[in-house]
This record gives C-alpha cells, sequence and structure tokens, in this order.
C-alpha cells in the first residue's frame, strides 16, 4: 500500500514560487510508461514542501523520459515561457500548492507481470477456466428447423399483412379470409359456395392483388371444352410442326367460377391439375407454377342447369368454406365504403398493394413443415376422421386424405397464429371446413334436416380432447 508523506510538525507549507493561476499556461505533463526503467529513489525536498526531487548524481533535477531530456522541475512547476501573455512569477495571496504523490511502481512479487496496453497484442489469449474472464453468450442461428416463435412469428407477420391489405376491400368476412391464407399456406384448393353477392369473386381478387402471384379467371359455362381451360397445340405454317398454346389453367391462382355450370367432362380437366400439379396434353406433360391454386365457386341454391361435382372431384378440395351474410355493422360499413367511391372493380384505387411474393409463400410453407405434432394429436386426428366412417347419419364417411388435410392445415393455422405446435383448438376450428364435402348424408338424416356441420360438431363433442 502507498505511503503519502506526511509534513512535520504539521506546519503550513510555504507558497511555491509557480502557481497554477488560470492566468498562467501549463504545458501538458509528460506521461512515464510502465516499460520505463524506474529512476533513483526520490527523496522530499529540503523545503518539505511536498515536491519531490531526484537524488541522483550531482543533484540534478534533469531526468529522462520516453527518450527525451526533460527537467523534473519545469515539469512540476509548470511555469510558462516568460513572453507568454500574462506571464509573472508571484503567486497570487492565499494560494497554496497542492502535495504531489509518487509514481507508482509495480509490485515485484515472484510471477507479476504488467497487464498489456489497450490493443496490445499478447500472442496469447486469456485462459477460458479465468474467473475474471468473461465470455459472452452465443448469439442463437437461424436455420431452416427453427421454430416460427424463433424467427419472430414469420407466418404469422405474413398472414397479418395479407389480412389487413384484404380488409380494404372485404368486410365482415375475417373467418374466411383465414381459412382461404390457410388453405394458400397449405398448398391446397378451395371451394368457396355462397348466395350471390357475398363477395366470393372479390375475396379471390383481393388475395390475387396482395401477392405478387399471376391471376387468371374461368368462366365455365356448359359449352366448355376440356381444351378451353387445359390449351391445346396448333399447327405453325412457318415451323412446320405443331406448338403448344397454353390455356388459362397456367398461372398462379386460378377463379374457377360457377364451376357447378360446365359439364362433368370440362371439370375432369382440372382433376391432374389439381393433384399432380400439371397438364397433359397429346402425352405431353407441363408442369404449372410453384404457387398453384384453384378458387371454385358455386352457387347452393340454384340446381337448374347445374352440374353437381362428383365426389371424386370434391376431395381434391382441401376446403370448403361456406360465406355467409355479413353482420349488419359490417354491411353498414360496406355501404359507407360504396358512398366514399369504393370501387370493386379498381382495388388498385382502394390501396391495395402487395405485400408478399412467391418467395415468401414458399419460405413460409417450410416453416409450416417444421411444425411440431405430438403423439396425442396423430390420435385425435385419426380417432376424428374414423368416427366419420362409423356415424349412422352418413352413408360415406372422410378417407386417409381428409386426414392428411387435417394436419396440413391445422399446422397451418398453428404457425399463423404464432406457434410452433398444433393444439386441439386448431383442429376443431378447421374440422367443418376440412370435413363437410366430404361426408355423404343418409336420406333420412336429410329429411330430419341434419347438416354435415352438425355431425361433424357431434363427434367433435364427443372425442376426449388430449391433455
Amino acid at each position: 500500500m502507498l505511503e503519502l508523506p506526511e509534513d512535520q510538525n504539521n506546519e503550513p507549507q510555504p507558497p511555491q514560487s509557480a502557481q497554477a493561476s488560470v492566468n498562467f499556461y501549463m504545458p501538458p505533463v509528460p506521461i512515464v510508461t510502465p516499460d520505463e526503467p524506474p529512476g533513483p529513489e526520490a527523496a522530499p525536498s529540503a523545503a518539505g514542501s511536498g515536491s519531490w526531487q531526484s537524488s541522483g548524481a550531482g543533484g540534478s533535477n534533469d531526468r529522462q523520459v520516453n527518450d527525451t531530456p526533460v527537467s523534473t522541475g519545469a515539469a512540476q512547476s509548470g511555469l510558462a515561457s516568460p513572453a507568454s501573455p500574462g506571464y509573472s512569477q508571484q503567486p497570487e495571496p492565499g494560494y497554496s500548492q497542492p502535495p504531489t504523490y509518487p509514481q507508482f511502481q509495480p509490485p515485484t512479487s515472484p510471477g507479476y507481470a504488467p497487464a498489456p496496453a489497450y490493443g496490445q497484442n499478447t500472442g496469447s489469449a486469456a485462459p477460458a477456466a479465468s474467473p475474471n474472464f468473461y465470455a459472452p453468450p452465443k448469439q442463437p442461428v437461424e436455420s431452416a428447423t427453427t421454430p416460427s416463435y424463433q424467427k419472430g412469428g414469420v407466418v404469422q407477420a405474413v398472414a397479418e399483412s395479407i389480412l389487413q391489405e384484404m380488409q380494404k376491400a372485404v368486410v365482415g368476412q375475417d373467418e374466411v379470409i383465414e381459412q382461404a391464407l390457410a388453405g394458400l399456406f397449405a398448398n391446397g384448393h378451395i371451394l368457396l359456395e355462397g348466395v350471390p353477392g357475398t363477395a366470393k369473386t372479390l375475396l379471390v381478387r383481393a388475395l390475387s392483388a396482395c401477392i405478387t402471384s399471376e391471376t387468371r379467371r374461368i368462366q365455365f359455362t356448359p359449352d366448355m371444352m376440356p381444351s378451353d381451360i387445359t390449351g391445346t397445340k396448333i399447327f405453325d405454317q412457318k415451323a412446320m410442326e405443331f406448338i403448344f398454346k397454353p390455356g388459362p389453367i397456367f398461372t398462379g391462382l386460378l377463379l374457377a367460377d360457377e364451376i357447378n355450370r360446365t359439364p362433368p367432362k370440362t371439370q375432369a380437366a382440372l382433376l391432374e391439375a389439381m393433384q399432380e400439379s400439371r397438364v397433359t396434353v397429346d402425352g405431353d406433360p407441363y408442369p404449372l407454377p410453384d404457387i398453384f391454386m384453384v378458387f371454385a365457386t358455386q352457387n347452393p341454391i340454384e340446381f337448374e342447369g347445374t352440374y353437381p361435382l362428383p365426389e371424386a372431384q370434391l376431395d381434391r378440395f382441401l376446403l370448403k368454406v361456406i360465406i355467409t351474410y355479413p353482420e349488419l355493422e359490417a354491411e353498414r360499413l360496406i355501404l359507407r365504403r360504396v358512398h366514399d367511391g369504393f370501387d370493386p372493380n379498381d382495388l388498385a384505387a382502394a390501396g391495395l398493394k402487395p405485400v408478399a411474393d412467391t418467395e415468401m409463400i414458399l419460405n413460409c410453407r417450410k416453416t409450416i413443415a417444421a411444425v411440431r405434432v405430438e403423439d396425442a394429436m396423430f390420435n385425435y386426428i385419426t380417432a376424428l376422421v374414423v368416427s366419420t366412417r362409423e356415424h349412422r347419419h352418413l352413408v360415406l364417411g372422410a378417407g386417409p386424405r381428409a386426414s392428411i388435410a387435417l394436419l396440413q392445415v391445422g399446422k397451418a393455422l398453428a404457425a399463423m397464429r404464432g406457434r410452433d405446435y398444433l393444439i386441439p383448438d386448431d383442429i376443431k376450428s378447421i374440422a367443418p371446413a376440412v370435413l363437410r364435402h366430404r361426408l355423404l348424408l343418409r336420406p333420412e338424416a336429410e329429411i330430419e334436416g341434419i347438416t354435415s356441420d352438425r355431425v361433424i360438431t357431434g363427434i367433435l363433442d364427443g372425442l376426449e380432447v388430449p391433455r
């Protein structure tokens, strides 16, 4: 421990010949680095003023710092040149020179080494086991299998941004929009059913305006042919060969408006495209885009001149979404928007803009594939689907494709809601849309007014929910 010099008899110290007046120029005091060899032992001056002088040979106060001769007395006194402005050797009244202290000398204990200067490379790393060594925590590395919540809810953020844009055009159908997005993320096709004027077509057009994917529309009619959808080969007289002219099915989002108004022969043209994402014309296969989704609409109240979809084609649709009338307040809002100039045929004027591209949708699908599913959830889905095959009001229950659809859409909903694991509520909320078009009621059940949704709700209420 350092010992400070004590003044003898505690007598007041005489003033120094120089003072730290504000009128004086104070040159910087030279810094002695630890690498400099310590000089001769210093001793207090005879005047007892607290200043320290060198006791070297000849009693000189000069020493060398960093290879530069320095006068110790001048350095400690801080005297300026007589030519400096305001120079004066007379101290101010009452001024007392504060004591200075000896330079710190490092200990000489064995094994001691002074710490290197900041930024100096010592050539060796600090020992990891040292109690004074700080190792910052490692930052998590994001990978393809990182859950969505660790990525900041990528799927949830994309879904919310698309929902906010679509709400500028579609009012009072938030649940329908959520199911449409779930079908998009689950890479499936959707059958929209609702009475006229419930925004079925507007829903698809608004979704296409929010993603950078090409969209085409087909208005199905009784005289439509399969080649009008898939395309055909025509003879090029200049090239003297047949070339393929793609049909409107080669797009990202396909709106099949009033699909039940065309004959089954034309409806069947969509089967290969919906199941295998390709079209075969004259034996040559043509692949469809990475994002290919069919939105088919139909009217449930008009059956004259229509062709109901067969069960095999209904099973190709991932979801059957029922669009009902909007609530009273939502319909008032629709009127206000129309009064303010909203035009459903000009969605750009309504402020809709693309917020997701094809690559973003594909990345969301990869994230959804990594959603965790426990064994209890597999058992819950299987029990639900098997119960439809044994129900007394059903002639035909759901098949294994329905089980796969429940799993895929449930995982998509879990990711859209900010989770990386599947829970029973995800299955319960989407089960009617997945199963209602895959069940065939008995005639006596239809006479009693029993619907597919009522059967599904009864089965869900009777199943044991996994904990």
